[in-house]
């Protein structure tokens, strides 16, 4: 591993013949797993610059929206972690100081990967190794508390152009029952990225095993994701294409959301904590008090032309 800079920002860099992989310093974004052989990186690097989260100060950053998104907005860099939080604070958390997908996509890592969440009371860690062209991922969950609690853990990886190309990329998935929240179960039938100019839209996927894949066929690189079933029953898929017309997205922003984890849809702690099962899935982890957690994952990059 080096420390580099990486678009202005101070990050964390670890490289083989095939891959390098690059951690800013801000947030913890995995902000590229670059193919070398394709020149490629598959994961969204936003149209707005970026910085680090700590330095978001409402008054003076206004280009990054309003509300309880706009300091992760203001860091947000390929695949975020959602760790107690996936989805949005309550009203009160918000006051509070909480953002979306919470406190570890905003904190300061450090060379090890590690933090601390001090409204959560959680330390979390990613380790990270290259082998060939797969990525090994690590991570670590330690409850501070003297006291048993269920939380969110969730894998957002956000991908982008050119990589993500309308009719084009292509999900393939080992889904078992897929259904969008407040709307009900439904076929996933075409897993290819819609050609519409303009679309916004999230489905959760229950899956019978723990994988994905995302292929672009016309520059012919694939990306794919394997870990424990147990550990990640959910694939959620985020699409923005072009929809969202507010700061700091102003209706310029195609991205795919491949976001696998532990619970079903983005939401409100309340109602995760009263969801319970959900097609006899669980729908968070549970931390034990004063208990560490330990998850692990492994990312394949592979060139098909």
């Amino acid at each position: 591993m080096k420390t580099v800079e990486y678009l202005g920002r101070a990050a964390y860099q670890w490289e083989n013949e095939q891959l390098r992989v690059t951690v800013v310093a801000g947030g913890g974004h995995i902000a590229e797993i670059h193919h070398k052989g394709k020149r490629l990186n598959p994961l969204w690097t936003p149209p707005w610059k970026t910085i680090d989260p700590l330095r978001y100060d409402r008054s003076k950053h206004p280009e990054y929206g309003e509300g309880p998104e706009a300091q992760l907005l203001s860091g947000i860099l390929g695949h975020n972690w959602c760790i107690d939080f996936f989805g949005p604070p309550s009203e009160e958390e918000a006051r509070a100081g909480y953002t979306v997908h919470g406190e570890a996509s905003v904190v300061q890592y450090d060379a090890e990967l590690r933090a601390t969440l001090p409204m959560s009371q959680l330390k979390v860690q990613r380790q990270i190794e290259l082998e060939g062209n797969r990525v090994h991922f690590v991570e670590t969950v330690e409850n501070l508390l003297a006291f048993d609690r269920h939380v969110a853990w969730q894998e957002h990886v956000t991908l982008g152009p050119p990589f993500v190309e309308r009719g084009v990329t292509v999900v393939e998935a080992p889904i078992a029952r897929s259904a969008k929240l407040n709307e009900g179960e439904f076929e996933w039938k075409d897993r290819r990225y819609p050609s519409a100019v303009a679309t916004s839209d999230f489905h959760t996927h229950l899956l019978t095993k723990g994988g994905v894949k995302v292929t672009n066929p016309r520059l012919g690189l694939r990306i794919g994701y394997e870990w424990n079933l147990q550990d990640f029953p959910w694939l959620g898929i985020w699409e923005e294409n072009h929809g969202r017309t507010y700061a700091p997205w102003k209706g310029r922003t195609m991205t795919w959301g491949i976001e696998f984890g532990a619970s079903p849809y983005p939401e409100f702690r309340f109602r995760r904590a009263t969801r319970g099962l959900m097609w006899g899935a669980p729908t968070a982890v549970w931390l034990p008090a004063r208990s560490t957690r330990k998850i692990r994952y492994t990312m394949t990059m592979t060139a098909t032309s």
